[in-house]
């Protein structure tokens, strides 16, 4: 009796344990395949809030950060200050059998001002211009194929500025940026209407996408 006494305690004592461990965040072994997609417009603080809506339709994840530039481990400070050759850019993870790259671009487009070649809004500066970094050759082969009909959404014409890249290396931002309009909501919608985003936004293609 004591021996099955002891031996249950343990069991409970194990179980215990295990639903104690934090669970990971990893899709499951046999889940299904998923993919990143690459979009610099701008400040990246503004450019996370409208993948994170996507969150009930088949994105995973967001994480700002940088790429398209040649030094390892860039800063904030460094980027910012322009000559790393970096774009401040948000990398989205989603699963393409619950969300199609194409509905990712669509998003993008109405967040960006695609006649800018400065920057973008208020924010001038390579680091600030607009870029699709595409990580698949079927990438680059649906934004090739529907460019043309995103920007006939346009209310305005122009030159487009935006360039279609491969990818190169991200790299997260520091911390702090992450979800940075859940953090600081309140300094995040000053910059936002200070810099004249969604006025100039409107302007382009006559609404606002949704976002969080």
């Amino acid at each position: 009796m004591k021996i099955r006494i002891k031996t249950a305690i343990v069991l409970a004592c194990m179980i215990f344990a295990a639903a104690a461990q934090p669970q990971s965040t990893k899709p499951p072994t046999g889940s299904s395949k998923t993919e990143t997609a690459i979009f610099s417009g701008g400040c990246f603080w503004c450019m996370q809030p409208p993948f994170d809506a996507l969150k009930n339709q088949g994105v995973i994840a967001t994480v700002v950060g940088y790429t398209g530039g040649t030094k390892d481990h860039p800063t904030y400070r460094e980027v910012s200050a322009g000559g790393t050759g970096h774009r401040e850019s948000v990398e989205v993870t989603f699963d393409p059998k619950k969300i199609g790259y194409e509905k990712l671009l669509e998003v993008y487009w109405h967040n960006i001002d695609p006649f800018d070649s400065k920057g973008e809004f208020c924010d001038d500066g390579e680091q600030y211009t607009s870029a699709v970094f595409y990580t698949t050759p079927d990438q680059k082969r649906i934004f090739e194929k529907t460019e043309s009909k995103f920007l006939a959404q346009a209310k305005v014409k122009g030159s487009i500025q935006t360039k279609l890249l491969p990818a190169k290396r991200f790299w997260p931002a520091e911390s702090y940026h992450q979800e940075y309009y859940r953090k600081n909501p309140i300094r995040y919608h000053f910059y936002r209407s200070a810099c004249g985003r969604d006025r100039r936004l409107k302007a382009v293609w006559g609404r606002l996408v949704k976002s969080e």
